[in-house]
């Protein structure tokens, strides 16, 4: 890699704006091997997008640099993301590098995204971290980076933007290694001309490449190599502890040179296996390092064929077996990431884990465990009538896909983000990736009845290709929540909705209240209508009281010498139950009270059960006006997860949300885990909020508890409190 010279890696973008992007006319790969699926992943602002641009440019894949601020990058075409000026979608960038196809997943880097990012990580072999050398390494990044971790994800650290007037290259570079270990080391260092960085130094090649000049390459100089004397020491020492060659430290301590070629032959091993992450320096505008990145992109990171792949069960659930990332073995693929097209339908993203691809051919597409999420259990066979290679938003056709490839699919019919593709004859279940829980609700309604009907029809179009969105049909509030990840999902989510003509509006979310009695009352129902001939007759008596928080339901009868026939008796529960469901106050059920028939009267002829009903629904309503009706609502369980450094912060902020603290717990990775019961009005935008006072780093997640009274200066005007 670091070795082997850079200057075929890449022609410089001046070159590569000459030549017609080739990406369009070449046959698709037929080996795993000559595959590299990279995600790229950052913060917001990072400077993925014109890093990926330039990487296309400089190898041909396109022939221009598009620009963000007109719209015109390969990696954002979707309308949110030119309105907003930031990456909201996964974006598949192929380039090729010699026989090396390097498929870029551009992943967006906000947080109200993170079910995009991890699609992107799932696809991928090898994550990019882009951190900027102006703003540095914030909190999600850091999170982000143990999430990699976890799953052995091999990475490696671009440090982009160091053309920047405020660049701090050195200052980054430490933070990067005290936020994601020791294990983090510069293959090169920047070399500044003329107050600016044009090139950088290998510190095992001693040569350095000057970007101004196409990647020229020169000698480093006297002074250039004794100023990296200590970087370069550090890198051959790192490299050395990761080396399986046993013997290499003690020949490094005795003196020995150890050649650049095993170096480099260590480096590539450690990367791939994911023990070493390399450091590079770039600049998209300048060209600054996409050589030398280019070259670790192919030369370092792990092939398809190198990293494990995710478990499969059959249909039922059973296991079964591993996969291997053969072409010619079973078909199992993925589906990452759906879009709706006006002209194409469904357009899925599909990485390939096993098998063939092939067009034309007949295969399964099954979609299991995310009934919660709105997605409902399906499994139907389809035909693959137009299979496409993707380059950001433009599609060309292509005669099948390998193992190890991504590749896009059009006109599917039930097709989900999430789904698996397998063999019609062998159906298979690919495990599926974890999604974070939405947590902020969005209430919507349309416009006129014809507006909520195009609604309800244009939502599953939206949930099917967002796994991170779910909607709820409140019973209760009778309001359509969509639960999402914060604002800016939120506005995605609305944006696509009314592209597909959906006139609607938000309006405030109803917390669902509970209505009980505060004391105990009697009253009499009492429903006579006489209008000439058959009449209604009802009259029934009864007493209320309150049940403990919890309590529930109990209906009495203490009816004596058959006053009420029995099964009048069940008309006046019936008549209660449905009057509590409808509310006595503010329009809210009832709960926890104890309703005791005492009395009531009968008419022989006009009695009947619908009259009985409406004496107990009545009785009921008078009980409520002589009592005292209070509010409850509902409160939540919430553990929240936060860096140790903004315990305090968070702590302060749950005692203005009315919370209650029940305990504190030390995690991983210097968090804290905060438990708390929090009134479930108080958590509306929490996500948006806890995101704000921890630098985007916490998280939390909830569960219902139980209905507390609402305190009185609370309690909704109007309503009886």
């Amino acid at each position: 890699m670091v070795g082997k010279g850079t200057q075929d890696a890449s022609k410089g973008r001046g070159a590569a704006e000459q030549r017609k992007a080739a990406s369009t006319q070449d046959a698709p790969i037929d080996r795993p091997e000559r595959i590299r699926n990279v995600a790229l992943v950052g913060r917001s602002g990072a400077g993925k997008t014109m890093l990926a641009e330039s990487l296309l440019a400089a190898t041909g894949a396109i022939t221009r640099l598009g620009s963000i601020e007109a719209g015109s990058t390969v990696s954002d075409a979707d309308p949110s993301e030119i309105n907003q000026q930031r990456s909201v979608t996964l974006a598949v960038l192929p380039l090729t590098v010699g026989e090396i196809k390097v498929n870029l997943l551009d992943t967006p880097g906000y947080a109200d995204f993170i079910g995009e990012m991890r699609a992107g990580l799932r696809a991928a072999d090898a994550a990019l971290f882009v951190v900027s050398a102006v703003d540095g390494v914030d909190a999600s990044t850091t999170a982000l980076w143990a999430e990699c971790e976890r799953i052995g994800m091999p990475r490696a650290v671009v440090i982009n933007r160091v053309d920047h007037p405020r660049a701090r290259y050195d200052a980054v570079l430490a933070a990067c290694r005290e936020s994601f270990g020791a294990g983090v080391l510069p293959l090169y260092v920047p070399v500044p001309s003329g107050g600016a960085v044009t090139g950088l130094l290998g510190l095992l090649t001693g040569t350095v490449s000057d970007a101004v000049a196409g990647a020229a390459q020169r000698p480093a100089t006297e002074a250039e190599l004794v100023d990296s004397d200590a970087a370069r020491a550090t890198l051959i020492e790192g490299i050395i502890a990761e080396s399986e060659d046993e013997t290499l430290l003690d020949r490094y301590l005795g003196g020995e040179t150890i050649a650049r070629d095993t170096l480099t032959a260590d480096l590539e091993i450690a990367v791939a296996r994911g023990s070493f992450y390399p450091v590079l320096a770039t600049s998209a505008e300048t060209g600054v390092g996409l050589a030398e990145l280019l070259e670790l992109l192919t030369g370092a990171f792990p092939s398809p064929v190198q990293r494990a792949l995710p478990t499969v069960t059959d249909l039922d659930g059973n296991p079964a077996g591993p996969l291997a990332c053969d072409p010619a073995g079973p078909l199992v693929g993925e589906v990452v990431r759906t879009t709706i097209d006006s002209f194409l339908g469904r357009v899925c993203l599909v990485r390939i884990f096993s098998g063939t691809l092939r067009e034309d051919s007949i295969v399964h597409l099954g979609g299991h465990g995310l009934t919660e999420r709105g997605h409902q259990d399906h499994d139907s066979d389809e035909r693959i009538t137009h299979l496409q290679s993707p380059l950001g938003a433009t599609l060309h056709p292509v005669p099948f896909c390998v193992a190890g490839d991504i590749c896009a699919l059009t006109r599917l019919t039930d097709a989900e983000t999430g789904d698996t593709i397998s063999d019609k004859e062998n159906p298979l279940l690919v495990a599926a990736w974890e999604m974070p829980e939405p947590l902020m609700p969005v209430a919507v309604q349309g416009g006129t009845h014809s507006d909520d009907d195009a609604l309800a029809k244009n939502l599953g179009k939206i949930v099917a290709v967002d796994p991170t969105l779910r909607v709820e049909r409140n019973s209760e509030t009778h309001q359509l929540v969509l639960w999402c990840m914060g604002e800016a999902h939120a506005e995605v989510v609305l944006d696509r909705l009314r592209a597909q003509g959906v006139r609607l509006e938000t309006v405030e979310v109803i917390t669902p209240l509970r209505e009980t009695f505060a004391r105990p009352a009697a009253a009499r129902g009492r429903y006579v209508k006489q209008s000439g001939g058959h009449g209604q007759f009802g009259i029934c008596e009864i007493e209320v009281e309150p049940l403990p928080r919890g309590g529930g339901f109990e209906f009495v009868n203490k009816i004596v010498g058959g006053v009420i026939p029995g099964h009048y008796v069940a008309s006046v529960e019936k008549g209660v139950r449905a009057q509590m469901e409808r509310g006595v106050g503010a329009g809210f059920p009832v709960v926890d009270i104890r309703v005791t028939l005492v009395g009531g009267k009968t008419h022989s002829v006009d009695s009947s059960d619908a009259a009985f009903q409406a004496a107990g629904a009545l009785a009921l309503r008078e009980a409520a006006a002589a009592s005292r009706i209070q509010l409850l609502e509902p409160v939540s369980l919430v553990t929240i997860s936060v860096p140790d450094a903004y315990v305090g912060p968070v702590m302060t902020d749950l005692s203005t949300r009315r919370g209650h603290v029940t305990g504190t717990t030390a995690a991983a990775d210097e968090r804290t885990e905060i438990s708390a019961e929090i009134p479930d009005a108080e958590l509306l935008r929490y996500a948006i909020e806890l995101r704000a006072l921890t630098a985007g780093s916490g998280w939390f997640r909830r569960g219902y508890l139980r209905h507390e009274p609402v305190p009185a200066d609370l309690v909704p005007a109007g309503a009886s409190g």
